[in-house]
């Protein structure tokens, strides 16, 4: 998400920082190409306009051409005016008591409406809340039958009305059966259209003055950029939305419909959607977002995926362990089989500041993680204890036991001893002086400070030269 964007913006904001001094004219200079880049992306041109024209002023007031340290100066302003773009936003679900909370979802086909209802009731489970899925999008074909599958991965219910072709009346049922059955909180799928129409609107607006949900949310796919924009809009004029959910958020590259969506609408992006997955829906939260656009990562959001992933008891073992420098390969196999549970490693990447810009060029495939996996499972439980005592002769034996070559093992050993280092150094900071350390990085890669982060690649087609080698490496350990 926001690649092409962050990749402009480091573009700017390193040219500003190779100069000693700014004068107005370059800060002119360098939001003119701001401008650009936010055009490019997608961004309505009126909230590009208003944007600019308020970092300018706030740069020039702020005295940026007489600072120390210009360059940070303007990141710094430039993230709180994105911040500001985007928000505020309260992503809390707020539920009402009595119950049952009303929920209703509207949006066009094909924006992931459906899944969207699982991944919000997943989200509401968590909460210690017992929610159901109400089947009103009628006219789809199979759609009814779609929310039941989706309402059985949630862990939830499903209400429907066998043979009812009115939404209206299936809404208003759902309600009286919560109540009765002990659900709290009821989410409403409606129908959608390939379009804006009158009588999608019509439909929308009779389930919601039956049921006066609590919540109305607009469910919009991220990569129609202004159309998603403009959709809210027209939505919105018609059922006074509470908030935006953004599908298919990590598969955007411009990040035009969630520049524009709140300063357009004035609704807030409450959510995003950021995989297939039904766990795989995020709180949207501005502050966090502008990190990611300048390249800054999103420190606090890795620290909870991680925390989502832990027990307490486990984390505290580890933190000991940790301290004591008795971190070995074992824990180190623990924590990148966590990490898989986490999502996918190039998406983690770009969450830790100063990596964040350069992930994109990451290629991490699952299988190297299996090849490491392998590696650590061949190695006896005492070299995994101490892997000093892995010598040339026992590193060959782990690469055969593992269908790897020495080299990997090797590899391997480094990126553990390297890791070890971090952690222990980490373990005696507190959160406060962690957090602080993670943003110092983030401001440092901004200024282009930061070495740049590379994972060699095996080639998987051997040359001539080199399928000679290892024939006669073979016949030499014969």
């Amino acid at each position: 998400m926001f690649e092409a964007l962050t990749d402009k913006f480091n573009d700017v904001f390193r040219r500003l920082s190779g100069r000693g001094r700014i004068s107005e004219d370059n800060v002119r200079e360098a939001m003119r190409e701001v401008r650009t880049a936010l055009l490019e992306a997608d961004v309505n041109y009126e909230v590009v306009r208003r944007f600019c024209d308020d970092v300018v002023a706030k740069a020039l007031g702020a005295e940026v051409i007489k600072s120390l340290h210009p360059g940070q100066v303007m990141v710094k302003i430039v993230h709180d005016e994105l911040a500001s773009l985007m928000g505020p936003v309260d992503p809390r679900i707020y539920y009402v008591s009595p119950p049952p909370t009303i929920i209703m979802m509207a949006g066009l086909q094909g924006s992931g409406k459906t899944t969207t209802c699982g991944k919000l009731a997943r989200k509401i489970v968590a909460q210690g809340k017992r929610p159901v899925l109400v089947a009103c999008d009628l006219q789809r074909p199979a759609a009814v039958e779609q929310l039941a599958i989706v309402a059985e991965q949630a862990g939830v219910p499903s209400f429907r009305l066998a043979g009812e072709t009115s939404p209206v009346k299936v809404a208003r049922r759902s309600v009286d059966w919560a109540a009765a059955n002990d659900r709290d909180v009821v989410v409403i799928d409606t129908a959608g259209r390939l379009h804006i129409d009158e009588e999608m609107m019509q439909q929308a607006e009779d389930i919601a003055r039956a049921v006066s949900p609590h919540q109305i949310y607009l469910v919009c796919d991220a990569m129609t950029g202004q159309d998603a924009v403009n959709s809210a809009k027209a939505f919105n004029d018609r059922l006074e939305l509470d908030g935006v959910i953004l599908t298919k958020f990590d598969s955007d590259a411009r990040g035009g419909a969630a520049l524009s969506v709140k300063a357009v609408t004035g609704k807030p992006i409450k959510f995003i959607g950021v995989g297939e997955k039904l766990d795989a829906l995020e709180e949207f939260r501005p502050e966090r977002m502008a990190g990611r656009i300048l390249g800054m990562g999103d420190i606090v959001t890795l620290v909870e995926k991680a925390q989502s992933q832990y027990d307490a008891e486990q984390a505290a073992r580890l933190q000991e362990k940790m301290a004591k420098g008795r971190f070995n390969l074992m824990d180190f196999l623990g924590q990148m089989r966590q990490m898989q549970k986490m999502g996918p490693l190039k998406e983690l990447l770009k969450l830790i500041p100063g990596v964040g810009q350069d992930a994109s060029a990451m290629q991490v495939a699952p299988e190297e993680l299996a090849r490491m996996e392998a590696i650590i499972l061949s190695m006896t439980p005492r070299e995994r204890e101490n892997p000093d005592l892995i010598e040339a002769s026992r590193r060959r034996r782990i690469a055969r036991g593992s269908g790897t070559e020495p080299q990997d093992v090797s590899g391997l050993l480094k990126s553990f001893q390297m890791a070890s280092g971090m952690m222990k150094q980490m373990a005696g900071m507190g959160m406060r002086d962690r957090m602080r350390f993670a943003q110092q990085m983030g401001q440092v890669s901004m200024m282009g400070g930061m070495p740049k982060f590379k994972i060699k690649q095996r080639s998987k087609r051997l040359t001539k030269k080199e399928r000679e080698k290892l024939k006669k490496m073979k016949k030499r350990r014969r």
